[in-house]
């Protein structure tokens, strides 16, 4: 699973630290003073790496629960953020993360606690519901054997049960999830593109039958599941294709019960869009006619405004009280 384990010096006699090593003994571990060191360092080379990444455990300090960005959720009052990992396990073409750091190895902060004193300070300093979200940097379930960030945070909400935390995911690890009882106030948020996009740049992705199977597990043992329909690549057949998606996710779960569906378009920082071509010169999607506002990159369709032919379709399924557009 990895090539080497990196271990910040100060960290190394952490319980956390010592169960993670003894689940494998058989790759190098390595010290090292601080994880920069090995993130950060330059020379490194994204799309090599991801073939043999490392892992690095490491102790955040400061900014551990941040705003959420504009639009990032579902209106629900105050909005948060955090993130226990850096990097994903999932090699998705379009991801921002790649063009946003220097390394594909994947940074695990150990020192949950903290987090959790942060969480809680947040909860307390609003009178209105706060919504937590996990997932914005990686992915909060895919390595849940090894962080086991779940078995940890669910107690944590389990007993804020004013707070909502949406855990957002593509992966189908939800055992964790399925050996303890279900809570209303954790949103177990699953993303889809349609088929041919899942083909073509979704690379180590539990397939699409494979996430529906997990939905409908998760929802039939009473937890709260999303949809997040996200990012839409502009395609032939776009209309058709969504179609056969929501048919295929429809007739397994129950929609009146969803949370919330969203929609959101391709969109990504212009620093990290060209960080991005650099790396994936020959990739086809980089390739594309885009637009620029705000500081932001879209790419261009054929259609004037597919969302909103999407968003009418979607709204077939659910109620309108259920979606919101993804800024």
């Amino acid at each position: 699973m990895f090539s080497a384990i990196y271990i910040e010096k100060e960290i190394q006699s952490h319980e956390r630290v010592r169960e993670i090593l003894s689940r494998f003994p058989d790759i190098p571990h390595i010290s090292c003073k601080r994880y920069g060191e090995i993130f950060n360092r330059k020379g490194q080379n994204f799309r090599l790496q991801k073939k043999f990444p490392a892992l690095i455990l490491a102790k955040k300090y400061g900014n551990l629960v941040l705003t959420s960005p504009k639009g990032y959720g579902f209106e629900e009052g105050a909005s948060y953020y955090f993130s226990h990992m850096l990097n994903c396990v999932y090699d998705c073409r379009y991801c921002f993360l790649q063009g946003m750091y220097r390394s594909a190895n994947y940074v695990l902060f150990i020192n949950y606690e903290d987090f959790e004193a942060e969480v809680e300070s947040s909860i307390k300093s609003t009178s209105a519901p706060a919504v937590f979200y996990s997932g914005y940097d990686c992915d909060s379930l895919a390595l849940e054997p090894v962080s086991k960030f779940c078995e940890y945070f669910l107690p944590v909400f389990r007993r804020n049960s004013n707070a909502i935390i949406e855990i957002r995911t593509k992966s189908t690890q939800i055992r964790s999830l399925l050996d303890t009882d279900s809570m209303q106030n954790c949103i177990i948020a699953m993303s889809f593109t349609a088929h041919d996009a899942n083909k073509e740049f979704e690379h180590r992705v539990p397939s699409i039958a494979k996430r529906v199977e997990a939905l409908q597990k998760l929802q039939q043992a009473g937890w709260s599941i999303a949809l997040r329909f996200e990012p839409i690549i502009w395609e032939q057949k776009l209309i058709e294709n969504y179609q056969i998606l929501f048919d295929e996710i429809f007739s397994s779960i129950n929609a009146s019960k969803v949370h919330t569906a969203s929609i959101g378009e391709f969109r990504m920082p212009t620093g990290f869009y060209k960080n991005i071509v650099k790396l994936y010169f020959d990739e086809p999607l980089y390739a594309r006619e885009t637009k620029m506002e705000d500081g932001m990159i879209t790419l261009v369709g054929d259609n004037n405004d597919p969302i909103q032919e999407l968003e009418q379709l979607l709204l077939g399924y659910i109620s309108p009280e259920q979606y919101y557009r993804c800024a």
